[in-house]
């Protein structure tokens, strides 16, 4: 099975930066631009459905994006810019870390194909 280690009391995929077998995830909504499609792993989700952590792979376009909640990201491939609505920007690539908190809005510029690690709460 492709993902034996989801099933441990510390869910994991190895290889991260290289894992093939991802769920289709389907359209990016909210595009501006291109036709950006999400792909990933669950690694775990809480049973409120308020808190998850997984591998994300999105492939290159625009779109808006608003956070209902805090999410911690780990870039490990691709390069992409967020742009928050009130001009601040911040790019992004392989071994990037960031924290973007709860409310905050803009958009994303997939520039290549992206993925990282994330965690929602």
């Amino acid at each position: 099975m492709a993902h034996e280690g989801l099933k441990s009391s510390a869910p994991h995929v190895v290889p991260a930066t290289t894992l093939g077998d991802l769920k289709d995830w389907g359209d990016q909504p909210d595009m501006i631009e291109g036709q950006s499609k999400s792909s990933g792993v669950l690694l775990w989700k809480n049973a409120e459905g308020t808190s998850e952590s997984g591998l994300w792979q999105c492939t290159p376009g625009t779109w808006r994006l608003s956070l209902p909640s805090d999410e911690l990201c780990h870039f490990i491939a691709g390069r992409a810019t967020y742009t928050s609505d009130d001009g601040e920007v911040i790019e992004v690539k392989a071994g990037t870390v960031v924290h973007l908190k709860e409310g905050w809005s803009g958009q994303c510029t997939v520039h290549e194909t992206l993925r990282n690690v994330y965690m929602l709460r």
